[in-house]
């Protein structure tokens, strides 16, 4: 096996979220675009590909004593395919899987007004400046694309994996306690991602 580590962009539009959100004045809209971390391991035997990972995302904009939003998702997926260029130094390599994403959507609301000893002295104005946070839980599959140049000698590889995850059915959002809200906005997830990903063996120093 070896270890996988990339970084990269994705990109995800929840209309119906940002719709309603649109109602209520003192909410900034959420972002389209995240970055993201991954980590995982990858196994190539005989040109056939199999990985796992996981994968942290922030759209990295939210202030908290600003109105302003910030999308978070934590994903983890299993992806197989097949290395397409019979090469030494070169893979190309479609893939298909499954996986599962957890996403947080949080608003700020402006909060630079509010006095100290007003937050001290009365529980609620503690309530009313506390960000607001939906969830949202997918269970998704995966079509990818990964291209990688391997080195001349040993395991590590450099190259880009693209992808596209989609959920198999639009979610409600509910709230940060996890509650089913009734009337809550309902969003599909469509995610499209590239990532700059490196390999090497899982132990560290092995060649």
């Amino acid at each position: 096996p070896l270890m996988t580590r990339g970084a990269g962009v994705s990109f995800q539009q929840f209309k119906g979220l940002n719709n309603r959100i649109a109602g209520f004045p003192q909410y900034a809209a959420l972002h389209n675009q995240m970055w993201t971390l991954s980590l995982g391991s990858m196994h190539v035997i005989k040109n056939f590909v199999s990985q796992l990972s996981v994968t942290a995302g922030s759209s990295l904009t939210g202030h908290p004593d600003e109105k302003s939003s910030t999308m978070r998702f934590l994903s983890g997926g299993f992806d197989m395919g097949y290395d397409v260029i019979p090469a030494d130094r070169v893979m190309l390599y479609p893939l298909v899987g499954i996986g599962a994403e957890n996403y947080h959507a949080i608003f700020y609301k402006d909060v630079n007004a509010v006095t100290f000893n007003d937050v001290a002295n009365s529980p609620a104005v503690q309530n009313n400046i506390r960000s607001v946070k939906f969830i949202n839980t997918f269970f998704t599959y995966r079509l990818g694309l990964g291209m990688a140049f391997k080195e001349p000698k040993g395991n590590h590889t450099i190259g880009l994996q693209a992808g596209y995850t989609a959920g198999f059915k639009d979610k409600s959002w509910k709230s940060r306690e996890n509650q089913t809200l009734a009337g809550a906005p309902t969003d599909g997830l469509k995610r499209f991602a590239v990532s700059l990903v490196l390999t090497g063996d899982m132990m560290m120093g092995k060649k």
